[in-house]
């Protein structure tokens, strides 16, 4: 229903006379995202009820509603939420749709400024004004419209939205306020941006503002053409380029010739076919190259897939070198490389001999050398590999606290490579190489996994066959490698590994032994790498001897080569100058070479002793004598133990303490000598940590020297765990601990009886330059040790 009457024009509120404004009343239709001009059209859907009640009414009489434009879509219809101005709209159409909604399809006719909202059920109705469209068509606002014109042709042309006829309408309008509506309806602009211009009365103002907009636009659809353009000749290159090559592909395979990477692709095929790969492998292979052909180029994939296959035809899958079974010129090679070591050359050619009897039948060994630095562990293995002749490899594992170090990384992570065990593999190029894993007792443990554990699998002749690599994921048969692993010590090695190795312990060299080295492979090898000659450096026998004795003290013979090439260093650089032709090293000469001696030959200490006793230790350097001072003084009977000394050695002295305070009357002493004195206990390299049960008859030995003030022979050392009855109990380590012995030039031993058996392991110059003395109990202890008993 429409309410017409007229009303004089208000300003500021206040009635002044003048012309008449037609005041109306309308249904009003308030919208959230639509801005209808005059003499345009446009369809909305009505979903609320007031809103659709509204258009019914209006339908049902004259079918003119008042459509305006809400300021904030979710507050609710007030005078203040709604835009001051709107416009008049005829219904021409109402359509209602399937999902419930109602289309309407509305006219617009002139702009209308809201003056009162009045709220009736069950719609609001709105008290509104006409806008007289005013203004002449003078020549300015000519020229406003046709470049109005101008600018909506150069839109038309370039959005994909805006059509011809669009353009053609807008020429066929005379009325420059209907113009400027009739475009900006046809723009997709912002709601503010249309309210704007709905709200500009001036036709030439609106087209001036709409001449502004219309720039920006233009600009924007020409950079948006631009951009696309460039789009779409990528597309199309693409595009070309994969037409393009398709047509090659068809045009060479009927030629009988191939592009660049199906080259490639049959390449792999080839290499694949050749290596000889396992039939659950190959599948695995094809599989890949399948995908490989079938990825676009530029795919990042590629590079993935082809990198997993040429590890695939790179790895040794049958290839082996022939093993050399000539037992006799096998023990010639480690004879002529290595002095000594019999055990371990025994132990060589005895698997060659049955290698030879017995063919693929006998499964590799797992050999495990231990022993001290520099006693040439690694080096034997490059022997060994020589002897059989096989290629020789080697990685080693100190440090290493990954797992993924031996089993590799899955392909899903970026930049995934195998482990170690499979890239030297790789390097080895053959399916049956000696394999040396250095240091294994360094193998350390994190939050990454333990090394330790994924070699169990390397290590065991009863997996190893199909050895899993995470990268490869496919079995890897490492069942004809020669493992030999090194390490200094077995301790720290977990016993599941220890238990899959052959250990073979390499223990120190003695003096005869350094001397022959020395003579045989040190000298020789130093001289030529300073670029001297035999006829220019020359070292006697006596001069060896006593850099072993006096400047080295060690299980190997690294520390001994170092002193050689110091001497040959500063002979070189006298041959450089001019200075001298010829040189013969004397024990008497060394001084001026390599300074005052470091060590001391002969006996631990240099007097008999009361308190102190020399004995023996098992080191990772082979083994070495410590001293064991003790001393008595007033006191209350305490112990004092110092010298970094473990539990298991604080328990040796107390038991040796108990041991003495029960016998202190077969000894003479006064039954309260112990309650007021105070004994302190000192191992000297209090830096160095010390624990194990084989010090207590030393330490027993020094106790009671110190009190019965007896000395204890200088000559003497000993090893032995002690019992509270006195007992002497067997211990480990006897080899090396004799041979520390020997090094420091001792001449009597004093070792547990049960432990007379490992004296086998003993070389004859040593058992022939030492006495032994088998000992049961401390009385034959103190007996042989103290002086005067």
């Amino acid at each position: 229903m429409v309410v017409r009457n007229r009303v004089k024009k208000k300003d500021n509120g206040v009635l002044k006379n003048g012309p008449e404004i037609e005041a109306l009343v309308l249904p009003l239709l308030p919208r959230r995202d639509t801005v209808l001009f005059p003499h345009t059209a446009t369809q909305v859907a009505v979903m609320r009820q007031a809103s659709l009640r509204a258009v019914e009414d209006a339908w049902s009489t004259d079918r003119t509603v008042a459509v305006v434009l809400r300021k904030n879509p979710d507050a609710e219809i007030t005078m203040d939420n709604l835009h001051a101005v709107g416009t008049e709209a005829n219904i021409a159409r109402i359509l209602r749709m399937p999902d419930g909604t109602t289309t309407v399809w509305l006219q617009g006719e002139r702009r209308l400024r809201l003056i009162e909202l009045i709220k009736e059920e069950p719609y609001y109705k709105a008290r509104v004004e006409v806008v007289e469209e005013a203004g002449a068509k003078d020549l300015p606002t000519e020229a406003l419209m046709r470049a109005v014109l101008a600018l909506f042709e150069k839109c038309t042309k370039l959005s994909a939205k805006l059509s011809s006829e669009a353009f053609i309408a807008a020429m066929n309008i005379d009325e420059p306020g209907w113009l400027a509506d009739f475009v900006a309806s046809s723009l997709d602009l912002e709601l503010s941006r249309k309210q704007e211009l709905l709200e500009t009365f001036p036709p030439q103002t609106r087209l001036q503002k709409l001449s502004i907009l219309l720039a920006k636009e233009v600009d924007v659809l020409e950079l948006q053409t631009k951009i696309s353009s460039k789009v779409q000749e990528e597309v199309e290159k693409s595009q070309r380029g994969y037409f393009l090559r398709e047509q090659l592909k068809v045009i060479e395979k009927e030629l009988g010739e191939a592009d660049p990477v199906t080259k490639e692709l049959n390449k792999l095929k080839e290499k694949v076919a050749a290596s000889g790969m396992p039939e659950e492998v190959n599948k695995k292979a094809q599989e890949e190259m399948e995908r490989l052909s079938s990825t676009p180029q530029g795919s990042p994939e590629i590079s993935v897939i082809r990198t997993y296959l040429d590890w695939l035809v790179s790895l040794p899958w049958t290839k082996e070198t022939q093993d050399n079974l000539d037992i006799n010129a096998a023990a010639q090679v480690l004879e002529a490389n290595h002095y000594g070591l019999p055990k371990v050359k025994e132990r060589i050619l005895e698997y060659m001999s049955v290698r030879k009897l017995a063919g693929n039948k006998l499964r590799s060994p797992i050999l495990c050398f231990v022993g001290p630095p520099g006693v040439g562990k690694t080096s034997l293995g490059k022997s060994i590999a020589q002897a059989m002749g096989r290629k020789f490899v080697r990685i080693s594992l100190g440090g290493i606290r990954d797992e993924a170090e031996i089993r590799g990384h899955r392909r899903t992570y970026i930049g995934a490579l195998p482990g170690r065990i499979i890239q030297t593999m790789r390097q080895a190029g053959t399916v049956n190489p000696l394999f040396m894993l250095d240091e294994i007792d360094k193998v350390g443990i994190d939050f990454r996994g333990d090394p330790s554990s994924a070699l169990l699998e390397v290590l065991d002749p009863e997996q190893n066959f199909a050895f899993s690599d995470h990268y490869l994921d496919v079995p890897y048969n490492l069942s004809r490698v020669l493992f030999i692993t090194t390490g200094n010590i077995l301790e720290p090695i977990i016993p599941a590994l220890r238990d899959r190795m052959e250990v073979i312990e390499l223990p120190g060299y003695i003096e005869e032994e350094k001397l022959q080295i020395a003579r045989r492979f040190l000298v020789p090898k130093q001289i030529s790498e300073h670029g001297l000659t035999p006829e220019q450096l020359h070292f006697s026998d006596g001069a060896l001897r006593a850099i072993i004795r006096e400047y080295t003290r060690e299980a190997g013979v690294r520390n001994l080569e170092r002193e050689l090439g110091n001497i040959c260093r500063k002979t070189a650089r006298r041959v450089a100058e001019g200075k001298t032709a010829a040189h013969s090293i004397s024990s008497q000469s060394l001084h001026s070479y390599l300074g005052p001696t470091r060590f001391f030959w002969g006996a631990a200490e240099e007097k008999d002793e009361i308190g102190v006793a020399t004995g023996v230790a098992k080191t990772e350097m082979g083994g070495d004598i410590i001293s064991i001072e003790v001393t008595r003084m007033d006191g209350k009977g305490n112990l004092i133990l110092t010298g970094t000394l473990g539990e298991v050695m604080r328990e040796s002295a107390q038991a040796a303490l108990s041991y003495a305070r029960s016998h202190a009357q077969d000894w003479g002493l006064r039954p309260r000598v112990f309650e007021r004195s105070d004994i302190h206990l000192h191992v000297p390299m209090g830096g160095v940590p010390k624990d194990g049960p084989s010090a207590g008859i030393t330490i027993a030995t020094a106790l009671a020297s110190a009190l019965r003030q007896r000395a204890v022979r200088k000559d003497v050392a000993m090893t032995g765990e002690i019992t509270l009855r006195g007992r002497v109990l067997p211990v480990g380590g006897i080899k090396e601990k004799v041979l520390a012995a020997h090094r420091a030039g001792l001449k009597y031993f004093i070792m547990p009886g049960k432990n007379e058996k490992d004296l086998d392991e003993i070389p004859k110059d040593v058992r022939r330059e030492l006495n032994f003395i088998m000992v049961e109990n401390m009385d034959k202890v103190l007996q042989e040790a103290l002086v005067g008993t």
